[in-house]
């Protein structure tokens, strides 16, 4: 058996997130360039510099989750619920026949239980301690969906959560594919993120990265000479991976990953260059694969100028100039951080398999001195065999995934 054909399959998606709840509600409006970002209808965000994020469009727990789940966990985690429900259904894999020991749960996080525990605190703050339900010690923490899900569908194997904000999603689809190798027949991976409340959104505003345009068409515009940063989102997409022997036996899966390999940028201060195009170009030797067997990178997209220079001239480095199509679909739902990265793992499958790559919407053409093609304005035709997906995360966090078809 090739490294190829010995690479673990993904054989389910799960998808929710501001473009559509679904595999093909989401792919319809990406192929649409139909935008999931709108007002916050979460808070009312009148008294912030930004107002508008990528929301979950018609989502209600109370229909998708069991009831008594509902009020012990958080938003965050009832997404991840119904995305995981969908996925393990999508793969068609009978996990009631698979050893509870075979089977993990590796997911990312970035905010945790926001939400939940900004009603806690205020219960705390407006009462006193007695106020605070038993639950605020589970539903914040990073894990909590990671312990939920494997509660919930009796996954008893090595679980785990990787909190690395927008990178983390690569990262957990990483370490599920090294458990794979250990003997890990099925893991539930990828991940959500919602922390549109004040608390969440007070706390992502320290870092200067989001937009203040008010105009919400122009806010977010990666490799755009009129970037200013980005929008935030919640949501996400939940993976089933399955091990190479696993998938052959129902002929089941959207794709393989080849590749995967994570950096950490220096210093800024220490003069040394930045992680990413290392990241990349190490993902592509784990894949056994050269910069021309890669036919579109989903790139990370920051929407700011440095990190879009420097994403571009990693991108220009390895393949040559405009040398592969480049795309960042997320212009669509705003930056997911934990769930962002997952997200694009599904929507590059999808591409795989239709052989289309799907435009940066709002984005018109890269600025001056960004050689990269990146496709705008449309989808673009195109056989498609591997994908080169690309996240970075707040702090130095930088991953790179290679998926083939």
């Amino acid at each position: 058996m090739t490294a190829s054909t010995s690479a673990p399959v993904i054989t389910g998606l799960g998808i929710v997130a501001p473009t559509g709840i679904g595999v093909e509600d989401h792919w319809a409006s990406v192929l649409a360039g139909k935008s999931g970002i709108g007002r916050i209808e979460r808070f009312d965000p009148e008294s912030y510099p930004v107002r508008h994020a990528g929301q979950v469009p018609g989502y209600d727990a109370q229909g998708n989750v069991p009831s008594r789940l509902v009020s012990q966990t958080d938003h965050w985690t009832h997404l991840a619920f119904t995305a995981a429900e969908a996925a393990l259904a999508d793969s068609g894999a009978d996990i009631t026949g698979i050893p509870e020991y075979e089977m993990a749960v590796v997911t990312s996080s970035s905010s945790g239980g926001t939400e939940f525990g900004q009603k806690e605190m205020t219960s705390l703050y407006r009462n006193d301690p007695g106020w605070v339900g038993a639950y605020q010690s589970i539903a914040w923490f990073y894990a909590a969906t990671t312990g939920q899900l494997s509660i919930r569908h009796k996954m008893r194997g090595p679980c785990g959560v990787l909190a690395c904000e927008q990178a983390g999603g690569l990262d957990a689809i990483g370490q599920a594919r090294r458990l794979t190798r250990k003997g890990a027949r099925l893991v539930v991976t990828g991940g959500t993120d919602a922390s549109l409340c004040p608390y969440g959104f007070t706390a992502q505003l320290t870092t200067g990265k989001l937009s203040t345009v008010p105009d919400p068409e122009r806010a977010y515009l990666p490799f755009d000479a009129e970037a200013s940063g980005y929008l935030p989102g919640e949501g996400g997409a939940i993976l089933v991976l399955e091990s190479a022997e696993a998938a052959a036996e129902r002929g089941a899966g959207y794709g393989r990953v080849l590749g995967y390999a994570a950096g950490f940028d220096p210093a800024p201060e220490s003069g040394r260059p930045r992680a990413l195009h290392r990241t990349a170009v190490a993902a592509l030797r784990d894949a056994n694969l050269g910069p021309a067997d890669i036919d579109v990178v989903f790139a990370d997209a920051a929407g700011l100028v440095a990190d879009d220079r420097d994403e571009a001239e990693a991108i220009t480095r390895i393949f040559g100039p405009r040398g592969v199509p480049v795309t960042a679909p997320k212009t669509l739902t705003g930056r997911l951080y934990g769930g962002g990265a997952p997200l694009d793992v599904a929507t590059a499958l999808l591409s795989l398999r239709e052989g289309v790559v799907p435009p940066t919407t709002g984005t018109r053409e890269p600025a001056p001195g960004l050689e990269i093609d990146l496709v705008t304005e449309a989808p673009r035709e195109a056989p498609l065999r591997h994908a080169l997906v690309l996240a970075r995360g707040h702090g130095g966090f930088t991953s790179a995934l290679v998926l083939g078809r």
